[in-house]
């Protein structure tokens, strides 16, 4: 098939984009690199340096024909979105309707949107389930929930397919540790460099990390299952953020004891999905354990970050 990949220079989009290639698709990236990077992309496919918003970008779906939209070029900070949320809407949500529009209009046969459980749910006393209300408490999950309501708007009145995969927290190679949503690659490189981490917050936080390779089979699932459907894209289990530390500082001694900063605003105390409807419809369950994922991780930070780097 013919797959358009958003965001396909990206941590997570890079590794969706050679699985479906490895799957023998045709896939074209669309990537602004603005966070994406070059040496991202995956031989073999085709990379368009373009932003989202633009508005000729019908001309690509023209001379393309494309058959499935996979949509995860997006602002994903949640910091960024509180001090502008008209630029984060403006990506999250009218990117997402140009794209929509083009599906529509040239027939695409499905369109598969990387969407946030995190920040979407809000606060999870329990495990969060996909048919919970949305509570989003930061522009950024505001900005993924409307997205995801004109995806099942062009899906009801369009009959534009789809599959919309709420993820948990995801890490992996290839996480840029500059963004806020990279806590894990964050940490990492500071304890290879010897520094101390900066906890935001008690570190009492929960999140529910998912590690990538995890995340891109649900991405390869979804090709086939879960049409006009809706999943939570995680673990089920509940990590700290001090936890997390512990975890990571058994890779290298860690000498110096946490900063602590004051929390940041928009930040949730805890997030946790239930994944149970995704193994139920895309037959997708979690492969990686955290310590499988932590280190794996590890393990490629350490052999490809420049030594200079990971110390400037």
């Amino acid at each position: 098939m013919k797959i358009l990949v958003t965001g396909g220079a990206g941590f997570i989009g890079s590794q969706i984009a050679q699985a479906y290639l490895d799957g023998g698709h045709d896939v074209t990236i669309l990537d602004d690199l603005s966070t994406g990077r070059n040496r991202n992309v995956p031989a073999g496919s085709r990379l368009i340096h373009r932003d989202i918003r633009e508005a000729d970008l019908n001309v690509l779906f023209a001379n393309s024909r494309f058959e499935i939209v996979n949509h995860h070029a997006a602002q994903i900070e949640v910091t960024h979105s509180v001090q502008d949320p008209s630029f984060d809407a403006s990506v999250n949500i009218l990117g997402t309707l140009r794209l929509l529009q083009c599906c529509r209009v040239y027939g695409i046969r499905k369109f598969i949107f990387a969407s946030s459980g995190g920040a979407i749910y809000g606060e999870c006393e329990r495990l969060a389930q996909e048919s919970d209300p949305p509570r989003p408490e930061s522009p950024y999950g505001i900005s993924k929930a409307a997205a995801e309501a004109y995806i099942r708007f062009y899906g009801r009145t369009h009959h534009l397919p789809y599959t919309i995969l709420r993820y948990a927290n995801v890490y992996g190679p290839r996480q840029d540790p500059k963004g806020e949503a990279g806590v894990i690659s964050v940490f990492i490189r500071k304890l290879l460099a010897d520094k101390a981490v900066t906890v935001y917050g008690t570190g009492h936080q929960e999140r529910d990390y998912v590690f990538v390779g995890d995340v891109v089979a649900a991405n390869l699932a979804a090709l086939a299952k879960g049409e006009n459907g809706t999943y939570n894209i995680s673990t089920q289990t509940a990590v700290s953020v001090n936890t997390l530390v512990r975890k990571l500082s058994t890779f290298r001694r860690l000498i110096q004891p946490p900063n602590h900063a004051p929390a940041r605003p928009g930040e949730i105390e805890r997030s946790v999905l239930n994944a149970s409807l995704a193994l139920k419809q895309l037959g997708w369950r979690p492969t990686h354990s955290l310590e499988q994922g932590l280190e794996e991780t590890w393990r490629y930070f350490e052999q490809s970050v420049p030594k200079e780097a990971v110390h400037g």
